[in-house]
Formats: C-alpha cells, sequence, structure tokens
C-alpha cells in the first residue's frame, strides 16, 4: 500500500494512538477517529489528522484499522447495516488490531465476506512503550493479497509481520503469546518470593534473571521498573484477566487442557479483588510476597 493510498484508524487509545501517529509520521495519508473526546485532543496534539466520525472517516478509505478493547465493543462497531464495515468502499480492507477471540472475529469475517471487504486479522504483540518506538510485532492471518498490500503501513509501527494462514490463526497465536505473558508473571514473582526467602537481594536476583537462559526480553524489560517498585500499568491486571478468560474460553472450544491459564487467572482475580485491577499485570510480584508473609513494598 503506498503513501497516497487513503488509511483509516479508528480507536486511538493508549496502543492505537502511537502506531497511527508512526504510521502518520512514515507518511502515509491518514485520518483518525475515537468516541472520546480526550483520546482525539491527544491525538491532535501528535498530529494525527482527524475526522469528524467514524463513518466519514472509512467512507472512502482503502483500508481501515481498528484498535478496540473487547468483542462486544469490535462487534458493535463493525458488524450490521450500522456498522462501519457497510460504510466501506467494496474492495477495501479491514485490519483488526484488537485481542479478541475467536469467535468474535468470525462474526466479523461473515459480516466482511459478505460486503465485499478484505478482513485481516493483525493483532500485536507488545505494549505502549513498543509501540511508540515502532517495535511491535505483528501476528497476521486473512487473505495474504491484503496483507502484502498493508504490509508497509503495519511496518511502521512494528519490527516483524507474521503472516499465519487465511482463517483465524492470529487470534490463535496472540492468545498463546499473552498466555505465555501471564505464566511468565507468575514464575518471575514466585521466583523472586523464594530467593527473597533464601535472603537474596530483590534486585541482584533480577540481575541474575535478566543473565539467566530464562532472561527473555519480558524479563529484562521488567526487572528495571520492579528495581524501582515501578507498577505503572503498561497492561493493566484487569486486562490481563480478560485475557485469560479469552484464552480459556478458546482452550475449551478446541478440548486443549490448559491448567496454569486456569491458575494465573485464579492470580488475576485475587489482585482485582484487593484493589489491583489498574496496577501493571507484574503486581504478581506483589500478591506472591503478600502470600509469603513478605513485604509487598520492599524491593
Amino acid at each position: 500500500m503506498n503513501s497516497t493510498q487513503h488509511l483509516a484508524w479508528i480507536g486511538l487509545g493508549k496502543l492505537g494512538l502511537p502506531m497511527a501517529a508512526r504510521i502518520v509520521a512514515a507518511g502515509h495519508t491518514l485520518v483518525g477517529f475515537d468516541r472520546a473526546a480526550e483520546r482525539m485532543n491527544a491525538a491532535e496534539q501528535r498530529q494525527v489528522p482527524l475526522a469528524a466520525d467514524a463513518e466519514s472517516a472509512v467512507a472512502h478509505a482503502a483500508a481501515v484499522l481498528t484498535s478496540l478493547p473487547d468483542d462486544r465493543s469490535m462487534i458493535a462497531t463493525l458488524v450490521g447495516d450500522d456498522g462501519l464495515l457497510a460504510r466501506m468502499a467494496p474492495g477495501a480492507i479491514l485490519v483488526e488490531t484488537s485481542t479478541v477471540s475467536p469467535e468474535a472475529s468470525q462474526i466479523v469475517a461473515a459480516e466482511a465476506d459478505r460486503r465485499g471487504i478484505a478482513y485481516l486479522r493483525a493483532p500485536v504483540s507488545g505494549n505502549p512503550v513498543l509501540a511508540e518506538r515502532g517495535e511491535l510485532t505483528v501476528l497476521a492471518s486473512g487473505p495474504l493479497a491484503a496483507f502484502e498490500r498493508v504490509r508497509p503501513a503495519l511496518a511502521a509501527f512494528s519490527r516483524a509481520q507474521h503472516h499465519l494462514g487465511e482463517q483465524e490463526q492470529a487470534r490463535y497465536a496472540k492468545l498463546s503469546i499473552n498466555l505465555m505473558i501471564a505464566v511468565s508473571a507468575g514464575m518471575i514473582a514466585e521466583a523472586l518470593t523464594l530467593a527473597r526467602k533464601g535472603g537474596v537481594d530483590p534486585g541482584q536476583m533480577l540481575d541474575l534473571m535478566a543473565d539467566s537462559a530464562v532472561g527473555s526480553p519480558m524479563v529484562k524489560y521488567k526487572a528495571p521498573p520492579l528495581k524501582a517498585g515501578d507498577y505503572s500499568s503498561t497492561f493493566s491486571c484487569r486486562q490481563m484477566a480478560k485475557d485469560l478468560d479469552l484464552i480459556l474460553a478458546a482452550a475449551r472450544g478446541t478440548d486443549t487442557a490448559a491448567p496454569l491459564a486456569a491458575q494465573l487467572r485464579e492470580t488475576y482475580s485475587a489482585l482485582i479483588a484487593t484493589g489491583e485491577g489498574d496496577t501493571d499485570f507484574i503486581a504478581t510480584v506483589l500478591h506472591a510476597a503478600r502470600l509469603a508473609g513478605l513485604d509487598a513494598n520492599q524491593s
């Protein structure tokens, strides 16, 4: 997709806005829209051109990219005679970047097919910080030709773009990655707690983790804020609980045993119940410390 073809971005939240801003900065023609006035103001400050409403944004777009909170919002925004798919030009491409269930995605797929729209599922792995840097990973499935057409725009906010198949593969891949992130958060929490109980300084233990065989990008990314006792949210406990619900539903729907997902869902239920719903998902460290009788605020 060349820079002269008109793009639209619907959903300018914490992740959607930096993604849209990077597409604009890369020289693509794009207009954005969000129902929330504060998000529209934030987009204006980032020099993202804005449309008066979602319908006018998508009407003449060669591709429409969306970043929406959940299944319900995605279906309400896109499906039906009042949905945006009905306002898009036949032959246009819908690029849907949200983390949603395969079942909800299939509803959108059927509507897109009925409207003559190419539907590309394109959830991303990463957080707003990586989005700002253009270092997200795109997990895409849908028509290969559509993927190749929009790939230059996707490359504006991602370091890698993977085409995984023609159907819902991207949705399952995204949920699988998020399962690994949730389990990793639980693993980090228990390991730090055990080390503290054995007299190991938490900061030193985080350094050891980062330098060890399990020193994943996530461990290295989370080590500095954990050392500082900073649990500001890049992805909240409440959001992780929502994704674990999607993961468990997908596991049931495919007859897949997922005991670790179930266990971590209970951990996040406890965190939400104790007032940590809006805290970063790595608050598993606080939870594990409390269960062990340690001072959760000691880093």
